[in-house]
């Protein structure tokens, strides 16, 4: 593999697992980690492809806001997660960044669910996720007729999705699920 690819699979690696730790701590992510994932993603991008290194760190970076800022906007993300994801997305560029994506959004699912069962709260997941699917189909926020659909608010079951991020990327890197 080529040093650079290696290095910066290095980089987002450190830098997911260093997030997941301290959201799995504290429930925060750090934008001193955010802002020096972005940094770098954009800095070894460029010192390694050029221009076309550039590129791709904002087309990761783009893709990545285009995808998690609506679940920002609605409550369903926090601003650290997104804040994450664009980290990782501009150092992984955004076909590898889409794999981490897809498989953060699995593990987050058989996470949310253990949660969820263990928490012995199904039935009112199930009615959530009901209420969920009603607001976005009458076009309302869903945090707007059930607080439990706010992650900001203590009473919602929330999951530290900077951990689920930090397993689905060192899950990508060692399962070598990355094309290029």
């Amino acid at each position: 593999m080529h040093v650079a690819a290696l290095t910066l699979r290095f980089f987002l690696v450190a830098v997911a697992l260093l997030a997941g730790w301290f959201d799995f701590r504290s429930r925060r992510i750090p934008n001193w980690i955010t802002v020096s994932g972005v940094l770098l993603g954009f800095g070894l991008n460029t010192s390694f492809f050029g221009f076309a290194g550039a590129l791709s760190a904002a087309e990761g970076l783009a893709l990545a806001l285009i995808v998690y800022i609506p679940l920002y906007i609605l409550r369903g993300m926090g601003a650290g997660d997104v804040k994450l994801m664009a980290a990782l997305a501009a150092m992984a560029g955004p076909t590898n960044w889409l794999i981490i994506f897809l498989v953060t959004s699995l593990l987050g699912g058989v996470a949310a669910l253990v949660l969820v069962l263990a928490r012995k709260r199904f039935a009112q997941t199930w009615f959530n996720v009901l209420t969920l699917v009603g607001s976005l189909a009458r076009f309302e926020a869903p945090y707007r007729t059930n607080i439990e659909l706010d992650v900001r608010e203590s009473q919602s079951l929330r999951l530290p999705h900077g951990t689920v991020i930090a397993f689905g990327a060192a899950l990508c890197l060692l399962a070598g699920l990355f094309p290029n």
